[in-house]
Protein backbone atom coordinates (compact mmCIF):
# COMPACT_ATOMS: atom_id res chain seq x y z
CA UNK A 1 0.00 0.00 0.00
CA UNK A 2 1.11 3.33 -0.75
CA UNK A 3 2.46 5.83 1.48
CA UNK A 4 0.81 9.14 1.98
CA UNK A 5 1.72 12.12 4.22
CA UNK A 6 -0.80 13.43 6.29
CA UNK A 7 -0.69 16.80 7.85
CA UNK A 8 -2.96 15.98 10.73
CA UNK A 9 -3.58 18.64 13.66
CA UNK A 10 -7.16 16.98 14.95
CA UNK A 11 -8.57 13.59 14.62
CA UNK A 12 -11.50 12.11 15.73
CA UNK A 13 -11.60 8.18 16.27
CA UNK A 14 -13.60 5.54 17.08
CA UNK A 15 -13.48 2.62 18.70
CA UNK A 16 -15.74 -0.20 18.16
CA UNK A 17 -17.73 -2.67 20.72
CA UNK A 18 -15.43 -5.75 19.28
CA UNK A 19 -12.37 -3.68 19.69
CA UNK A 20 -13.01 -3.42 23.25
CA UNK A 21 -14.45 -6.81 24.34
CA UNK A 22 -13.23 -10.24 24.27
CA UNK A 23 -14.51 -13.01 22.93
CA UNK A 24 -16.80 -14.03 26.64
CA UNK A 25 -18.42 -10.09 25.88
CA UNK A 26 -16.17 -8.85 29.09
CA UNK A 27 -14.29 -5.82 28.42
CA UNK A 28 -10.53 -6.09 27.13
CA UNK A 29 -8.84 -3.85 29.72
CA UNK A 30 -5.50 -4.33 28.46
CA UNK A 31 -6.71 -3.24 24.81
CA UNK A 32 -8.25 -0.42 26.00
CA UNK A 33 -5.06 0.64 28.20
CA UNK A 34 -2.67 0.45 25.00
CA UNK A 35 -5.33 2.49 23.16
CA UNK A 36 -5.47 5.21 25.42
CA UNK A 37 -1.44 5.65 25.44
CA UNK A 38 -1.56 5.55 21.94
CA UNK A 39 -4.37 8.38 21.99
CA UNK A 40 -1.91 10.16 24.91
CA UNK A 41 0.77 10.11 22.56
CA UNK A 42 -1.05 11.93 19.57
CA UNK A 43 -2.50 14.37 22.67
CA UNK A 44 1.73 15.02 23.47
CA UNK A 45 2.34 15.94 20.12
CA UNK A 46 -0.10 18.79 20.07
CA UNK A 47 -2.84 16.81 18.10
CA UNK A 48 -6.69 17.43 19.13
CA UNK A 49 -8.41 14.44 19.57
CA UNK A 50 -11.90 13.41 20.16
CA UNK A 51 -12.86 9.88 21.21
CA UNK A 52 -15.74 8.15 20.49
CA UNK A 53 -16.58 4.99 21.90
CA UNK A 54 -18.66 2.10 22.03
CA UNK A 55 -18.55 -0.71 25.44
CA UNK A 56 -20.93 0.61 27.26
CA UNK A 57 -23.55 -2.14 26.77
CA UNK A 58 -20.51 -4.92 26.91
CA UNK A 59 -19.33 -3.34 30.25
CA UNK A 60 -22.85 -3.73 32.04
CA UNK A 61 -23.64 -7.21 30.77
CA UNK A 62 -20.80 -8.45 33.04
CA UNK A 63 -22.13 -5.92 35.93
CA UNK A 64 -25.60 -6.61 35.78
CA UNK A 65 -25.72 -10.83 35.75
CA UNK A 66 -29.40 -11.57 35.77
CA UNK A 67 -31.11 -8.42 34.57
CA UNK A 68 -34.91 -8.08 35.85
CA UNK A 69 -35.60 -6.16 32.33
CA UNK A 70 -36.87 -8.35 29.52
CA UNK A 71 -37.70 -6.07 27.19
CA UNK A 72 -35.22 -4.76 24.76
CA UNK A 73 -35.42 -1.58 25.06
CA UNK A 74 -35.26 -1.53 29.07
CA UNK A 75 -32.50 -3.91 28.98
CA UNK A 76 -30.49 -1.64 26.42
CA UNK A 77 -31.39 1.34 29.28
CA UNK A 78 -30.57 -0.28 32.58
CA UNK A 79 -26.88 -1.77 30.70
CA UNK A 80 -26.26 1.23 29.15
CA UNK A 81 -26.74 3.35 32.13
CA UNK A 82 -24.48 0.62 34.24
CA UNK A 83 -21.99 -0.22 31.80
CA UNK A 84 -20.89 3.80 30.97
CA UNK A 85 -20.13 4.26 34.66
CA UNK A 86 -17.55 1.66 34.23
CA UNK A 87 -16.32 2.36 30.97
CA UNK A 88 -15.77 6.24 31.63
CA UNK A 89 -13.67 5.59 34.71
CA UNK A 90 -11.75 2.89 32.86
CA UNK A 91 -10.86 5.46 30.55
CA UNK A 92 -9.84 8.38 33.17
CA UNK A 93 -7.91 6.21 35.55
CA UNK A 94 -5.63 5.42 32.18
CA UNK A 95 -5.50 8.92 31.01
CA UNK A 96 -4.98 10.07 34.90
CA UNK A 97 -1.23 8.08 34.56
CA UNK A 98 -0.40 9.85 31.43
CA UNK A 99 -1.62 13.55 33.28
CA UNK A 100 -4.11 13.61 31.11
CA UNK A 101 -7.75 15.09 31.65
CA UNK A 102 -10.66 13.25 29.89
CA UNK A 103 -14.21 14.48 30.13
CA UNK A 104 -17.43 12.28 29.35
CA UNK A 105 -19.90 13.95 27.10
CA UNK A 106 -23.40 11.83 26.25
CA UNK A 107 -25.34 12.73 23.61
CA UNK A 108 -28.60 11.91 21.93
CA UNK A 109 -29.78 12.19 18.16
CA UNK A 110 -32.01 15.24 19.21
CA UNK A 111 -29.15 17.06 20.33
CA UNK A 112 -28.57 17.38 16.51
CA UNK A 113 -32.05 17.91 15.28
CA UNK A 114 -31.67 22.04 15.03
CA UNK A 115 -28.93 24.57 14.16
CA UNK A 116 -28.90 25.71 17.59
CA UNK A 117 -28.50 22.36 19.09
CA UNK A 118 -25.93 21.44 17.00
CA UNK A 119 -24.05 25.16 17.84
CA UNK A 120 -24.38 24.56 21.12
CA UNK A 121 -22.86 20.69 20.94
CA UNK A 122 -20.15 22.00 19.03
CA UNK A 123 -19.30 24.77 21.72
CA UNK A 124 -19.23 21.86 24.41
CA UNK A 125 -16.49 20.06 22.26
CA UNK A 126 -14.84 22.87 21.80
CA UNK A 127 -14.07 24.07 25.08
CA UNK A 128 -13.08 20.97 26.03
CA UNK A 129 -10.31 20.76 23.70
CA UNK A 130 -9.73 24.14 24.19
CA UNK A 131 -8.28 23.48 27.63
CA UNK A 132 -6.37 20.27 26.70
CA UNK A 133 -9.13 18.22 27.64
CA UNK A 134 -9.89 15.12 25.79
CA UNK A 135 -13.69 14.36 25.19
CA UNK A 136 -15.28 10.96 25.65
CA UNK A 137 -17.86 10.38 23.22
CA UNK A 138 -20.61 8.21 23.68
CA UNK A 139 -24.64 8.01 22.68
CA UNK A 140 -26.76 8.27 25.66
CA UNK A 141 -28.62 4.63 25.67
CA UNK A 142 -30.39 5.26 28.94
CA UNK A 143 -32.55 7.94 27.54
CA UNK A 144 -32.28 7.73 23.56
CA UNK A 145 -36.27 7.28 21.98
CA UNK A 146 -35.66 4.13 19.76
CA UNK A 147 -37.59 5.58 16.50
CA UNK A 148 -34.43 8.83 16.72
CA UNK A 149 -31.16 6.88 17.44
CA UNK A 150 -28.05 6.93 15.89
CA UNK A 151 -27.73 4.04 13.37
CA UNK A 152 -24.32 3.02 15.65
CA UNK A 153 -21.78 4.98 16.93
CA UNK A 154 -20.01 5.24 13.21
CA UNK A 155 -23.15 8.08 12.68
CA UNK A 156 -22.35 9.78 15.76
CA UNK A 157 -18.93 9.88 14.78
CA UNK A 158 -19.12 10.63 11.37
CA UNK A 159 -21.14 13.73 12.79
CA UNK A 160 -18.52 14.51 15.34
CA UNK A 161 -15.85 14.53 13.10
CA UNK A 162 -17.85 16.74 10.64
CA UNK A 163 -19.15 19.16 13.59
CA UNK A 164 -15.46 19.98 14.54
CA UNK A 165 -13.91 19.53 11.19
CA UNK A 166 -11.17 17.18 12.23
CA UNK A 167 -8.44 16.46 9.57
CA UNK A 168 -9.19 12.91 9.70
CA UNK A 169 -11.84 10.36 10.79
CA UNK A 170 -10.00 6.91 12.18
CA UNK A 171 -12.90 4.06 12.66
CA UNK A 172 -11.67 1.03 14.62
CA UNK A 173 -13.17 -2.09 13.90
CA UNK A 174 -12.23 -5.76 14.04
CA UNK A 175 -11.11 -6.18 10.23
CA UNK A 176 -8.47 -4.40 8.07
CA UNK A 177 -10.78 -2.23 6.25
CA UNK A 178 -13.49 -2.87 3.10
CA UNK A 179 -12.78 -5.92 1.14
CA UNK A 180 -14.51 -6.83 -2.10
CA UNK A 181 -15.93 -9.61 -0.42
CA UNK A 182 -15.94 -11.73 2.26
CA UNK A 183 -12.70 -11.59 4.78
CA UNK A 184 -10.80 -15.09 4.44
CA UNK A 185 -12.29 -16.41 2.03
CA UNK A 186 -10.56 -16.94 -1.24
CA UNK A 187 -10.97 -13.65 -3.98
CA UNK A 188 -11.71 -11.63 -1.30
CA UNK A 189 -9.54 -8.38 -1.05
CA UNK A 190 -8.35 -5.62 0.82
CA UNK A 191 -9.94 -1.99 -1.16
CA UNK A 192 -6.70 0.42 -0.07
CA UNK A 193 -9.25 3.66 -1.66
CA UNK A 194 -12.15 4.59 -2.16
CA UNK A 195 -13.07 8.00 -3.76
CA UNK A 196 -16.71 9.43 -5.37
CA UNK A 197 -17.25 8.15 -8.30
CA UNK A 198 -16.25 4.61 -8.44
CA UNK A 199 -18.19 1.27 -7.56
CA UNK A 200 -20.23 1.51 -4.85
CA UNK A 201 -18.64 -1.00 -2.39
CA UNK A 202 -22.13 -1.74 -0.63
CA UNK A 203 -22.68 -3.63 -3.59
CA UNK A 204 -20.10 -7.08 -2.23
CA UNK A 205 -20.33 -5.97 2.10
CA UNK A 206 -22.46 -8.20 3.76
CA UNK A 207 -25.49 -6.66 6.22
CA UNK A 208 -24.07 -8.43 9.12
CA UNK A 209 -23.46 -6.80 12.32
CA UNK A 210 -21.48 -7.38 15.39
CA UNK A 211 -22.01 -8.94 18.36
CA UNK A 212 -22.19 -5.64 20.61
CA UNK A 213 -23.00 -2.97 18.74
CA UNK A 214 -25.96 -2.20 15.92
CA UNK A 215 -24.03 -1.28 13.05
CA UNK A 216 -22.32 -2.97 10.62
CA UNK A 217 -19.53 -2.68 7.81
CA UNK A 218 -21.97 -1.43 5.36
CA UNK A 219 -23.07 1.58 7.90
CA UNK A 220 -19.50 2.33 8.23
CA UNK A 221 -18.97 2.45 4.53
CA UNK A 222 -21.82 5.28 4.30
CA UNK A 223 -20.59 7.26 7.06
CA UNK A 224 -17.05 7.26 5.78
CA UNK A 225 -18.01 8.15 2.28
CA UNK A 226 -20.75 10.88 3.76
CA UNK A 227 -17.75 12.36 5.94
CA UNK A 228 -15.53 12.14 3.30
CA UNK A 229 -17.37 14.16 0.79
CA UNK A 230 -17.03 17.19 3.61
CA UNK A 231 -13.32 17.02 3.21
CA UNK A 232 -12.30 14.65 6.07
CA UNK A 233 -9.92 12.03 5.23
CA UNK A 234 -11.50 8.51 6.88
CA UNK A 235 -9.63 5.48 7.42
CA UNK A 236 -11.09 2.33 8.25
CA UNK A 237 -8.32 0.00 9.69
CA UNK A 238 -7.93 -2.81 12.58
CA UNK A 239 -8.45 -1.25 16.13
CA UNK A 240 -7.04 -4.57 17.63
CA UNK A 241 -3.70 -3.92 16.15
CA UNK A 242 -1.28 -2.75 17.56
CA UNK A 243 -0.12 0.97 17.29
CA UNK A 244 -2.50 1.02 15.03
CA UNK A 245 -3.43 4.73 15.68
CA UNK A 246 0.06 6.29 15.46
CA UNK A 247 1.33 3.64 12.51
CA UNK A 248 -2.24 5.59 10.20
CA UNK A 249 -0.87 8.69 11.73
CA UNK A 250 2.83 8.59 11.28
CA UNK A 251 1.93 6.71 7.85
CA UNK A 252 5.62 4.98 7.98
CA UNK A 253 4.47 1.31 7.96
CA UNK A 254 2.56 -0.30 5.78
CA UNK A 255 -0.20 -1.04 7.64
CA UNK A 256 -3.74 -2.73 6.13
CA UNK A 257 -6.48 -0.07 6.02
CA UNK A 258 -9.20 1.27 3.74
CA UNK A 259 -8.54 5.14 3.13
CA UNK A 260 -11.56 7.13 1.77
CA UNK A 261 -10.52 9.65 -0.10
CA UNK A 262 -11.83 13.64 0.96
CA UNK A 263 -13.27 15.86 -1.38
CA UNK A 264 -12.57 19.69 -0.91
CA UNK A 265 -13.91 21.46 2.48
CA UNK A 266 -17.62 22.16 2.53
CA UNK A 267 -19.55 25.06 4.24
CA UNK A 268 -19.89 24.09 8.25
CA UNK A 269 -23.85 24.67 7.30
CA UNK A 270 -23.54 21.48 4.70
CA UNK A 271 -21.74 19.45 7.31
CA UNK A 272 -24.06 19.74 9.39
CA UNK A 273 -27.16 18.93 6.87
CA UNK A 274 -25.10 16.12 5.27
CA UNK A 275 -26.29 13.94 8.57
CA UNK A 276 -28.98 15.77 9.27
CA UNK A 277 -31.44 13.79 7.15
CA UNK A 278 -33.36 11.85 9.03
CA UNK A 279 -34.58 15.50 10.79
CA UNK A 280 -36.24 16.31 7.44
CA UNK A 281 -40.06 17.33 7.85
CA UNK A 282 -41.37 16.92 4.54
CA UNK A 283 -40.13 15.54 1.29
CA UNK A 284 -39.83 16.81 -2.61
CA UNK A 285 -40.37 14.77 -5.26
CA UNK A 286 -37.92 15.97 -8.20
CA UNK A 287 -37.68 15.47 -12.05
CA UNK A 288 -35.09 13.90 -14.18
CA UNK A 289 -34.09 17.09 -15.41
CA UNK A 290 -34.00 18.85 -12.14
CA UNK A 291 -31.98 14.98 -10.48
CA UNK A 292 -29.26 15.83 -13.40
CA UNK A 293 -29.12 19.64 -12.96
CA UNK A 294 -28.28 18.95 -9.08
CA UNK A 295 -25.79 16.11 -9.51
CA UNK A 296 -23.89 17.79 -12.16
CA UNK A 297 -20.62 19.91 -12.29
CA UNK A 298 -21.91 22.72 -11.68
CA UNK A 299 -23.53 24.32 -8.64
CA UNK A 300 -27.21 24.51 -8.66
CA UNK A 301 -30.44 25.17 -6.22
CA UNK A 302 -33.50 23.43 -6.72
CA UNK A 303 -36.09 25.53 -8.49
CA UNK A 304 -39.92 24.38 -8.69
CA UNK A 305 -40.31 23.62 -12.09
CA UNK A 306 -38.07 20.51 -10.98
CA UNK A 307 -40.68 19.68 -8.51
CA UNK A 308 -43.03 16.47 -9.27
CA UNK A 309 -44.53 16.26 -5.58
CA UNK A 310 -44.31 16.97 -2.12
CA UNK A 311 -44.88 15.15 0.48
CA UNK A 312 -46.18 15.93 3.97
CA UNK A 313 -46.78 20.44 5.06
CA UNK A 314 -43.42 22.32 5.29
CA UNK A 315 -42.42 25.67 6.54
CA UNK A 316 -39.83 28.46 5.56
CA UNK A 317 -36.63 27.10 7.26
CA UNK A 318 -37.53 23.39 7.57
CA UNK A 319 -35.18 20.77 6.10
CA UNK A 320 -36.62 18.70 2.92
CA UNK A 321 -35.28 15.43 1.99
CA UNK A 322 -34.61 15.48 -1.88
CA UNK A 323 -36.15 12.62 -3.57
CA UNK A 324 -36.35 11.48 -7.41
CA UNK A 325 -39.34 10.23 -9.10
CA UNK A 326 -37.74 6.11 -8.67
CA UNK A 327 -37.33 7.05 -4.84
CA UNK A 328 -33.60 7.35 -4.38
CA UNK A 329 -32.40 9.96 -1.90
CA UNK A 330 -30.53 12.52 -3.65
CA UNK A 331 -29.84 15.57 -1.14
CA UNK A 332 -31.88 17.65 1.18
CA UNK A 333 -31.99 21.46 1.68
CA UNK A 334 -33.96 23.97 3.91
CA UNK A 335 -36.61 25.38 2.40
CA UNK A 336 -36.83 29.04 1.16
CA UNK A 337 -40.66 29.46 2.02
CA UNK A 338 -43.40 27.02 2.90
CA UNK A 339 -45.52 24.58 0.99
CA UNK A 340 -48.35 27.11 0.36
CA UNK A 341 -46.35 29.70 -1.20
CA UNK A 342 -44.24 26.81 -3.65
CA UNK A 343 -47.93 25.60 -4.69
CA UNK A 344 -49.09 28.96 -5.50
CA UNK A 345 -46.19 29.27 -7.58
CA UNK A 346 -45.14 26.11 -8.35
CA UNK A 347 -45.66 26.75 -12.06
CA UNK A 348 -43.92 30.26 -12.19
CA UNK A 349 -40.31 29.44 -13.86
CA UNK A 350 -39.38 32.54 -13.01
CA UNK A 351 -39.65 32.57 -8.52
CA UNK A 352 -37.22 32.24 -6.56
CA UNK A 353 -35.78 28.87 -6.01
CA UNK A 354 -37.06 26.23 -3.34
CA UNK A 355 -33.80 25.24 -2.18
CA UNK A 356 -30.72 27.77 -2.44
CA UNK A 357 -27.59 26.03 -3.43
CA UNK A 358 -25.98 27.58 0.08
CA UNK A 359 -28.38 25.38 1.92
CA UNK A 360 -28.58 22.42 -0.17
CA UNK A 361 -26.56 19.17 0.17
CA UNK A 362 -26.24 16.88 -2.68
CA UNK A 363 -25.26 13.13 -1.40
CA UNK A 364 -21.94 11.47 -3.17
CA UNK A 365 -22.81 8.91 -5.75
CA UNK A 366 -21.51 5.99 -4.34
CA UNK A 367 -23.76 6.76 -1.40
CA UNK A 368 -26.82 7.16 -3.31
CA UNK A 369 -29.60 4.49 -1.53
Amino acid sequence: MKNRKLNIRSITIKVGSNVLTKDDGSLDICRIEHLTRQIGWLHKQGIRVVLVSSGAIAAGRKIVKDAAAKEPVSQRQLLSAVGQVKLVNIYSSFFEKQNITCAQVLVTKQDFSSREHYLNMKNCFSVLLDNNIIPVVNENDAVSVTALMFTDNDELAGLVASMMDTDALFILTNVDGIYSGVPGQEGAELIPEIKEGRDDPKDFILHTKSDFGRGGMLTKCRVAQKTAASGIAVFIANGMRDNIIIDLVEQTKDVPHTWFIPNGRRPAIKKWMAYADGFAKAEVVINRGARDALTGPKARSLLLVGVVAFKDDFKKGDLLRIKDEEGQLIGIGRAQYDRAVAMKHLTDEKYKPLVHYDYLFIYPNVYKL
